[in-house]
């Protein structure tokens, strides 16, 4: 078992109310902290489970279980390159080098991945789980690095479809099959 840390981002209760704070411990958030921010629901979670799978199933459970509705898991999934970078612990100018195709490493010899949002600006984002996996396979960042980013993006693109138990069982198998194509 290992401490996972990730928010919950949730609207649809008044956190005016008296009992705001008291529904999330009441439906198990008991290892996390509520806040209220940008018109917001914050529910910032340091959850001991057997993998953040399994974490941010039971948390998304137990926020649906507060009478609250659940919009996304944090980190954020999209990142730029100086996020990438510290998420990795690299330097900017080594993300640079492998975005611009100036600093190519084996394996496959496939180019970094595109990036998913802001593409015409001069601050592209990237999706962290597409990146993290590149890095994996070029060994800058830890097989369970890529696998939990696979499972917050899994995770965000199965919110508001269904209930609990129904996410759970699908994230698991999004994310097998996910984790079969990392190696």
């Amino acid at each position: 078992m290992e401490t996972h840390e990730f928010t919950v981002v949730a609207t649809g209760l008044d956190p005016t109310a008296a009992d705001f704070e008291g529904r999330f411990l009441e439906a198990g958030c008991d290892d996390a902290t509520v806040a209220f921010q940008k018109g917001r629901i914050l529910v910032d979670f340091s959850r001991v489970a057997v993998s953040l799978e399994a974490a941010v199933t039971s948390a998304v459970a137990n926020v649906c279980a507060a009478g609250a509705r659940v919009e996304r898991i944090e980190p954020d999934p999209l990142v730029s390159l100086s996020d990438i970078a510290g998420r990795a612990r690299l330097s900017r100018s080594a993300l640079t080098h492998y975005f611009r195709g100036h600093r190519v490493s084996g394996r496959g010899g496939e180019g970094f991945p595109a990036p998913r949002a802001r593409v015409t600006t001069d601050s592209p984002l990237w999706d962290w789980a597409d990146a993290s996996a590149w890095l994996y396979r070029r060994k800058r960042v830890s097989r369970q690095v890529a696998v939990n980013a696979r499972v917050v993006s899994e995770a965000n693109a199965l919110i508001g479809g269904g209930e609990p138990g129904e996410f759970g069982r699908t994230l698991t198998e999004r994310v097998r099959a996910a984790v079969e194509g990392l190696d």
